[in-house]
């Protein structure tokens, strides 16, 4: 075996030691609360959002975790528990765990987590010197987070929380920096082994059907521009991530200093005591996630008659074998603990799902061990320019699963997949893939020379280095909204990658189109905003304009039909008259405003367009498209385009849809502000597949009084940031605002914000948060 097989061999066996081998413990102590050592001060300005600032980051961090305990404790309490594998114990194994992008059982998540504790990986990994393992900064940062919010929760008293949520909860306590450190590590996991935790927790209990990855991935929209696209010819960033608005994967809004060390702001994920996506004095960043895969599964060739042991090479392996035991109450309130055994290999945890008398899959996730991330997003809040940033990304190679955009006062526009991801070059998938599988690689893994390559600028085997990552630095703008590289820039497409970072010349799905075509408009002020090139205030307006791209598209042709046939029959038979309904569509503005009448039979329509289609046998008819145009790969922004009014399922969708309208009194005028909610605020915006760039989404399908479930998810922290000399000029939105606590005056106010199209002016420098009249100081010593 030659060196590169030898220390990717090594890394896979680490990866497969840090998922399932068993290990007494975390090895994480407890931070220590010794209150001398920390001082910090919190000064609260608009809405809440919180100024913090501090003379070390011991400090930082206490002052940033007695703050987030203030808004949401209750949500971190919950979560702590999950990190624990302790949810089976205080509210029963079947319930569904609090994972709003992967709710699955408790006892199935419980499982999980255990088997990540037990396996000693966050003990290594800590253990490790920076920048493999934390840095001292980072370490003091985290410390320090969890005795702030211990603090806090000391101070207040369980039975005297503000949140009703948890208030005189028995499953409410301190949090750990072991707590910290596993969110931290499980944020890591969340594009690999998190969308597997089911198969991983019943590995023990085999099942043939093939495995399959979760579809609940986050997205995002991110525009970085340069000096060549800005009027000032300064640099300006558009952040809209689009996150969960519920639970765990919230971002909080908050501004962090050090003086002299560390000035940035911009929005955090609950639990992580640093800036995800930010801007300090001079440079701004954002990320949207990556198309690239941050995982293989290795088909396992079992030895004859014996189940729990593979073949590499020919030689016979046993797999490795883990008892894990969860403490689980009853219906009664008993607890008694329920063990479950799990099956490891070389390679990663075996998964229940594909695992025959002849074969098992086993997953190698590269994000196993990983927390360089931590410290990668701490020196990028500190960089000054993009070459500072892309040093700090060049240093720890830690990103998880997101591409990174960004920009600085000179206009230097920087995009790159400076992400994590598995070394396997093409010529290497070609001819180690085991299975023909659209959605996962699967490789071989009964032979060595499918193990994960090396690269000599690599700071671990197993991954790509930054020579051969997709980048691109310009004057003008570089965008995505989570498509592959290719058309970042479409004046400069990226093709020279390898495959599993993404694909090129393929179809682009509308929100990308519509999210390039408004910098198109822009640029060229066609938009009707004015003189061509962005301001802070046109870049706003661009970004919250609600446009329907699949409406521009498609509604011309659906005029022409509903000209030529006024009734159509909907897929059970009924002949349906559809004039009033595109009357209706004929008049609407074409947006997805909380007044824009007929945006939501269009969506109705649209999804119709896009759903199952049955022949009159009951049978599912294979999918053909409607599009008049096809997709062509030389004109991808312009292409496919039209509706091919001959397709039957275009009648049977606008007939489908005007029934259901109709039958339940349902007005055809049904707006986004009528039938979108979050609680008790209307919600402007649209879904993505039809072609919405701030888009939103709903928790099912549109209900017979015309509303549908929340929105749980969509553009969650909009940040809008100008470069300038003489300092930034920020706008910024939480969508969801700032607290979970329906307790606080800050629940839903900026969820108002929201839904009136505004944005709150940020308050950057010294001088302009001094200037809040009504600011609230909160002295920590």
């Amino acid at each position: 075996m030659t060196l590169v097989r030898r220390t990717a061999a090594a890394l896979v066996a680490a990866l497969a030691g840090a998922l399932l081998v068993a290990a007494p413990g975390s090895g994480v102590a407890p931070a220590r609360a010794a209150e001398g050592r920390y001082a910090a001060d919190i000064r609260r300005t608009e809405y809440g959002i919180p100024h913090i600032s501090a003379k070390d980051h011991g400090g930082l961090g206490y002052g940033y975790g007695y703050a987030f305990a203030q808004d949401n404790l209750c949500v971190m309490a919950s979560w702590a528990l999950t990190l624990r594998g302790e949810r089976s114990r205080h509210f029963g194994a079947e319930a569904r765990s609090d994972d709003v992008a992967d709710p699955i059982s408790n006892l199935a998540s419980d499982v999980y987590y255990k088997s990540v504790q037990a396996s000693g990986a966050l003990r290594r990994v800590l253990a490790r010197p920076a920048p493999h393992g934390p840095s001292a900064a980072l370490r003091a940062l985290v410390n320090g987070y969890v005795a702030g919010f211990n603090r806090y929760l000391s101070d207040t008293g369980v039975a005297r929380l503000p949140d009703p949520a948890c208030r005189g909860k028995a499953w409410v306590g301190p949090i750990t920096a072991a707590d910290v450190w596993m969110n931290l590590l499980d944020l890591g996991r969340l594009g690999g082994s998190s969308q597997f935790k089911e198969a991983i927790a019943a590995s023990g209990q085999s099942q043939g059907k093939r495995p399959s990855k979760r579809v609940n991935a986050p997205g995002s929209n991110a525009y970085a521009l340069g000096r060549e696209a800005t009027r000032g010819g300064h640099g300006m960033l558009l952040a809209d991530p689009h996150f969960p608005w519920n639970g765990s994967r919230r971002f909080y809004q908050v501004h962090l200093t050090i003086p002299g060390v560390l000035d940035v702001a911009g929005g955090s994920l609950y639990g992580t005591p640093m800036v995800q996506i930010g801007h300090n004095a001079s440079m701004a960043w954002t990320h949207t996630v990556s198309h690239a895969q941050r995982f293989t599964l290795y088909q396992l060739e079992l030895a004859p008659g014996q189940r729990t042991t593979y073949l590499v090479d020919g030689r016979p392996e046993p797999m490795g074998r883990q008892e894990v035991t969860v403490t689980v109450r009853d219906a009664k309130g008993a607890v008694k603990p329920v063990t479950t055994t799990l099956f490891t290999s070389r390679y990663g945890p075996v998964l229940a799902n594909g695992w025959t008398e002849e074969t098992a899959i086993a997953l190698a996730d590269a994000n196993a061990v990983n927390l360089r991330f931590a410290d990668e997003w701490l020196a990028m809040g500190a960089a000054r320019d993009v070459s500072e940033l892309r040093r700090a990304q060049e240093t720890y190679q830690g990103m998880p699963f997101v591409y990174t955009l960004a920009t600085d006062v000179g206009g230097e526009a920087y995009f790159a997949d400076a992400s994590v991801v598995p070394h396997v070059t093409d010529e290497q998938a070609e001819r180690c893939r085991a299975k023909d599988d659209p959605e996962l690689l699967i490789l071989d893994g009964s032979t060595s020379d499918c193990l994960w390559g090396e690269d000599a600028d690599a700071i671990e085997p197993g991954i790509f280095g930054p020579a051969a990552q997709p980048r691109l630095t310009r004057a003008d703008y570089v965008a995505n909204a989570n498509a592959s590289p290719w058309l970042t820039n479409p004046e400069a497409p990226l093709t020279d990658y390898p495959h599993i970072y993404g694909n090129v010349r393929r179809m682009r799905d509308l929100r990308t189109r519509v999210g390039l075509d408004m910098i198109a408009q822009r640029l060229s002020g066609d938009d009707g905003l004015g003189a061509p090139g962005f301001t802070l205030e046109t870049l706003q307006k661009t970004a919250t304009g609600k446009r329907n791209l699949s409406a521009e598209l498609l509604r011309p042709d659906l005029r022409a039909l509903c000209r030529a046939e006024p009734v159509m029959t909907a897929s059970d038979g009924e002949k349906v008259d559809v004039r009033r309904a595109c009357d209706t569509l004929a008049a609407w503005d074409g947006r997805a405003r909380l007044d824009s009448r007929g945006a939501i039979l269009w969506r109705e329509f649209f999804m119709g367009l896009n759903g199952p289609q049955r022949r009159p046998d009951g049978s599912i008819a294979p999918p053909k498209s409607w599009w008049k145009v096809p997709f062509d790969a030389e004109h991808p922004l312009t292409t496919p385009r039209g509706l091919d009014i001959a397709h039957p399922v275009v009648r049977t969708a606008l007939a489908d849809a005007v029934q259901f309208f109709t039958a339940n009194d349902v007005p055809l005028t049904l707006t986004p502000g009528q039938a979108q909610r979050y609680g008790a605020v209307p919600v402007p915006g649209c879904t993505e597949g039809e072609g919405c760039f701030d888009r939103i989404r709903t928790g099912g399908s549109l209900s017979t009084d015309g509303r549908y479930p929340d929105v749980n998810t969509g553009s969650s922290f909009m940040m809008a940031v100008e470069l300038t000399p003489a300092g930034p000029r920020t706008r910024t939105v939480l969508t969801y605002s700032l607290s979970a606590s329906s307790a606080s005056p800050h629940h839903a106010d900026q969820t108002e914000l929201f839904s009136r199209g505004q944005w709150v002016t940020e308050r950057f420098t010294e001088a302009e948060i001094r200037a809040y009249p009504q600011l609230v100081t909160t002295s920590l010593r």
